[in-house]
């Protein structure tokens, strides 16, 4: 997540200092696309490997995007640079999982807890990727080439950390797909989907918030390029923003013990609306670090809840293929979203990119409503 943060504070300049203002985020977006190419790869093989092979292998994978993404920075190749994002991707894609496999290796009232710590790392991300982003900025030229090269020692350090992993035998043994491997007459994915309102709204949970968070983030730093203020004051910003993102992360787990998923997602919605509301109301460094604040908070109530409620909703028997499907739904809007961030901001501007976001988020909240009517009248009757 250090590393996933470092580059979100980072790329967008990046490509802007090595290509144009509209192709400005079409390197994260490529990133994008390479955690979603790599999602499905990667449950295939955690059937069949151990979680600290493959976590180690995709730090690996990550170590050499980072690397290529400094020979980019360095060679001033704009497509070097971009395509690193494939292997940066993989690397994500590979992350992604570490929640699962966390929910898998406790008991199942705690998975929504577990799913929450383990989240909870990105703490420590928020302070150290835009710390390291301003720390080695100028160590070497042009700009940025040492963050690149510091991204892919860190990744090496991930790939050792995980290679000494160990989990429980029912966590290692058994990985999240073996269950579906084993079983018979077999529902398809998409006619439990159709089937079951309950997935298939925390499928559009999970979706909507990354997207929109995603969008508005990475058009965040261009935004405040237009405002006048320097990349000191937008890296504070994402900082804060990552911050946002993970701190809760201490408690959405209890919080949806208490109150249920549903009902802490759509808390998430209110606050998702509420940074609309923020940054639509100007264009100060206090209008941006409050909007970004309250986008990371309605991220991480959103993200955990949507997990949260697709781990404990999902058959057995589909729990691994449901897992996939969900992220490579997810990452497919989020790398859409990335990629139009900067020509939206740059054509259209800022208040008129937030004003097009709202109307998803009051959609997503009105499913949700109908959900707890729904999930609360089922406890009237029964």
């Amino acid at each position: 997540m250090t590393c996933i943060s470092l580059m979100l504070a980072t790329s967008a300049l990046i490509g802007k200092s090595l290509a144009t203002p509209a192709l400005a985020s079409l390197p994260l977006a490529v990133q994008y696309l390479g955690t979603l190419f790599a999602l499905y790869p990667v449950a295939r093989l955690l059937a069949r490997r151990s979680p600290a092979t493959v976590f180690a292998g995709g730090a690996l994978c990550g170590a050499l995007g980072f690397a290529l993404a400094a020979l980019g920075i360095a060679s001033g190749s704009f497509a070097l640079f971009a395509l690193a994002g494939l292997a940066i991707g993989a690397f994500g894609a590979v992350g992604q999982y570490y929640r699962f496999v966390a929910a898998d290796a406790v008991a199942p009232e705690l998975r929504s807890t577990a799913i929450s710590l383990t989240l909870s790392g990105g703490l420590v991300a928020a302070l150290a990727g835009p710390a390291l982003a301003r720390w080695s900025r100028h160590l070497l030229a042009p700009e940025f080439t040492a963050s690149l090269g510091l991204l892919a020692g860190l990744a090496l350090l991930a790939a050792g950390l995980a290679a000494a992993l160990r989990l429980p035998a029912k966590a290692a043994d058994n990985p999240p797909a073996a269950a579906e491997a084993e079983a018979g007459n077999r529902q398809s994915l998409l006619t439990l989907l159709t089937q079951r309102s309950d997935l298939r709204l925390a499928v559009l949970a999970a979706v909507i918030g990354y997207a929109l968070m995603n969008l508005l983030m990475t058009a965040t730093p261009l935004a405040m390029l237009c405002s006048r203020l320097d990349f000191a004051a937008s890296s504070t910003v994402i900082q804060w923003h990552v911050v946002a993102m993970f701190l809760p992360s201490f408690f959405t787990g209890h919080l949806i013990r208490r109150w249920g998923a549903p009902t802490v997602m759509l808390a998430g919605c209110a606050a998702t609306a509420a940074s609309i509301a923020v940054a639509l109301g100007g264009h100060s460094l206090a209008d941006f670090e409050g909007a970004l604040i309250l986008l990371g908070i309605g991220w991480n109530f959103l993200y955990i809840g949507a997990t949260g409620y697709l781990v404990e909703r999902s058959p057995a028997s589909h729990r691994a293929s449901l897992q996939a499907a969900n992220d490579m739904l997810v990452f497919a809007s989020v790398a859409t979203a990335t990629f139009a961030a900067a020509p939206l901001v740059d054509r259209y501007g800022w208040p008129w990119l937030n004003t097009a976001a709202l109307p998803a988020i009051l959609l997503l909240a009105l499913f949700l409503l109908r959900e707890i009517g729904r999930e609360m009248r089922a406890v009237v009757a029964g």
